[in-house]
């Protein structure tokens, strides 16, 4: 599944592209900063620096974010939202739900009981990013 926006993908430079896309790969994986600053080929500290430069927002908040995107379309596809939260790589539904409701304002159930139950339908958007200019 390809998550990322077109907003995702104007970031500037080449080794946050790579970053956006081995997160996009496996953003139900653990994903450390280490291992994210390694695709990027910088070190952590400056990894992070350019990130948040770039997107706006850190890479824990943008992998959050992306598990959230991705958990709304299988909530709209009818998945449980046990098997939706480990779905996407949150640790528990516990986990899964505060972040939910952090980025979309409520929480999975109440989203779910809006889309009508189980019933499919396409997923509500995110905000997006804002970052900058992009490729050229």
């Amino acid at each position: 599944m390809n998550a990322m926006t077109f907003d995702d993908a104007g970031a500037r430079s080449a080794c946050i592209r790579r970053v956006l896309v081995h997160i996009d790969e496996n953003v139900s994986e653990r994903l450390p900063l280490s291992e994210l600053a390694a695709v990027a080929d910088l070190s952590i500290s400056r990894f992070m620096t350019v990130f948040r430069d770039e997107l706006g927002i850190s890479p824990h908040q943008y992998i959050c974010r992306e598990r959230v995107r991705r958990a709304k379309t299988f909530i709209c596809e009818g998945m449980s939202l046990p098997c939706v939260a480990n779905e996407v790589g949150f640790f528990d539904q516990s986990h899964f739900s505060r972040h939910f409701k952090r980025w979309c304002g409520q929480t999975p159930g109440q989203f779910m009981a809006k889309m009508g139950g189980l019933e499919r339908h396409a997923p509500l958007p995110l905000p997006a990013i804002s970052i900058g200019a992009s490729l050229a």
